[in-house]
């Protein structure tokens, strides 16, 4: 029936979504958690393990986190007969938007995304500099990019 990305940055609150979606009877995936996603190497394309912590210098140059086409051909399969919710992000996105029937793009500003990062409890990631500057780096082209793919509309 209808598939829905749900995507945002690190800390824009995909995940916080995803489960209040959940609470309300929705089927919601989180794209992290659920194993839609997989660190890779640039340089390859092979799936890699995930990072060391703290990210040295450089790590996030060389690797990065895409969502699996196949993964999601199946769920929007499987989602045929009802709703359901996919939340996460991944540079590869624009890969996969086809398959969805909405976008709902989550955006905050850079004080928002620094207090987020620093005191969630649901993961470390952004914590260190080096991913805070990657997820700085992001947040400032995340809707200018799905507003590009005429998929996404303020």
């Amino acid at each position: 029936m209808t598939l829905v990305w749900v995507t945002g940055n690190s800390g824009a609150g995909k995940s916080t979504v995803c489960g209040v979606l959940r609470q309300r009877g929705h089927v919601a995936l989180d794209a992290d958690e659920d194993g839609f996603c997989r660190w890779f190497d640039r340089s390859d394309g092979e799936a890699v393990a995930g990072p060391p912590y703290p990210v040295p210098e450089g790590w996030l140059d060389r690797y990065g986190w895409e969502i699996v086409r196949e993964r999601v051909e199946s769920l929007a399969e499987e989602s045929r007969s009802r709703v359901a919710f996919l939340c996460g992000s991944a540079e590869n996105e624009a890969d996969v938007l086809d398959l969805f029937d909405a976008v709902v793009c989550l955006v905050i500003d850079d004080e928002t995304l620094r207090h987020r990062l620093a005191t969630r409890t649901t993961n470390s990631f952004g914590r260190h500099p080096e991913e805070l500057a990657a997820a700085l780096k992001v947040e400032s082209s995340y809707a200018n990019d799905l507003r590009a793919t005429r998929r996404y509309d303020h």
